[in-house]
């Protein structure tokens, strides 16, 4: 049941607060206004380290564990969730190469993913399969020692950026889930962007559709054995789950003091508002929720630091406490700032907008409830 946080874990966070306060809170509001990726910060997060912090070290990266990457996707996501989307996805897209690539796959890509100089992506979600992972109509086709590509994934974070993405396809159409394989696919030709997604938040993160077209993949850049990729699929989303939770979670935190600073200085009826019962006790069940999240969040990351079994069940519940936790945050926060929250001058405008989609990527909320539901009944 332990999952303190180590002494090193606490300076990790100032070091982030830190760094997050100084660098990327001057540039949170315009990188929502303009809508376009920040490579600023990109660089920013690759010479701190950030992009290789969960790749093992042999690979060139860090080897952090999953609870410390959680207090940096917390730390940033406070400041600016676009930011800590560029560390959460790192992390999310080159697992299944850590997991199931061969070595030779590994010392060819990782190492440049963990020094930042090329983004990863993770390609799984299709028009006709969201929750539906077993849906998946892009084929890949043995053909001698290569496999060719056809199919188009959509709503991919890091679309037409990455030059590394980790693919999942069907290789046997009979077999339904237990038919599909990934792969591990660099800059190919007949890789191509189609439509590139306008938002309501995370506005400056790209989101593409990804068209295969023929695309010709090294037999040895599958991940795993042929009809293992479901698996490693899922294995992928246990452990990163946790981190879409921290990031929701630092969503909340951020417009929580938000909240707090807003309720402690606004004046009405001659007193600041934060001492009328109203609104004192929304914040005290804002700050008591975040609280509850964290402690979720964090029990999940030791959870699967450790390996844990039990890890699935865990991982959805912190992914969507803390999601739904950050929705209803934000909300409030809007809620307690009046007419000013509904501005774009403050930044809880932008956490509401940014907070929703917590509850829908890495799996929605209905399905986490489901992978739930199903783990307690059997």
């Amino acid at each position: 049941m332990g999952f303190y946080l180590t002494p090193e874990q606490e300076a990790l966070r100032k070091e982030i607060r830190k760094l997050a306060e100084e660098k990327v809170a001057p540039r949170a509001a315009d990188i929502d206004r303009s809508g376009e990726y920040p490579w600023d910060i990109q660089k920013l997060l690759a010479s701190q380290g950030l992009l290789g912090y969960a790749i093992p070290e042999e690979y060139g990266g860090s080897g952090a564990d999953l609870l410390s990457c959680c207090v940096v996707g917390e730390e940033l996501a406070r400041i600016c969730a676009t930011t800590s989307l560029i560390f959460v996805v790192q992390k999310l897209a080159v697992y299944p190469i850590v997991i199931a690539g061969s070595e030779e796959t590994k010392h060819e890509y990782l190492p440049a993913a963990a020094r930042g100089e090329i983004l990863a992506a993770f390609c799984l979600t299709e028009r006709e399969s969201g929750s539906d992972a077993g849906a998946t109509r892009t084929m890949a086709r043995r053909a001698g020692d290569v496999y060719v590509i056809n199919g188009q994934k959509c709503f991919i974070t890091n679309g037409g950026l990455a030059k590394l993405h980790s693919v999942f396809c069907m290789t046997d159409p009979d077999k339904g889930y237990r038919g599909i394989s990934a792969f591990c696919v660099g800059e190919v030709e007949g890789l191509s962007v189609g439509k590139i997604e306008d938002k309501m938040g995370l506005r400056a993160a790209q989101v593409a559709e990804l068209v295969f077209d023929d695309c010709r993949v090294p037999v040895e850049n599958r991940l795993g054995e042929e009809g293992s990729g479901f698996v490693t699929a899922m294995k992928t989303l246990d452990n990163s789950r946790p981190l879409v939770g921290a990031q929701a979670l630092g969503i909340a935190q951020g417009a929580l003091e938000c909240a707090v600073d807003w309720a402690r200085e606004r004046q009405a009826f001659g007193r600041p508002i934060g001492t009328l019962q109203g609104v004192g006790f929304m914040l005290a069940d804002m700050a008591t929720e975040v609280e509850a999240a964290r402690l979720l969040v964090y029990k999940a990351a030791s959870m699967a630091d450790r390996k844990d079994p039990d890890l699935s069940i865990f991982s959805a519940m912190s992914k969507m406490k803390a999601s739904d936790t950050a929705m209803q945050v934000t909300t409030d926060a809007v809620q307690v700032m009046g007419g000013y929250g509904y501005m774009r001058d403050h930044p809880v405008e932008r956490m509401m907008r940014d907070a929703k989609v917590t509850q829908i990527y890495e799996g929605t909320n209905q399905v986490q409830r489901l992978v739930i539901s199903r783990a307690m009944l059997k």
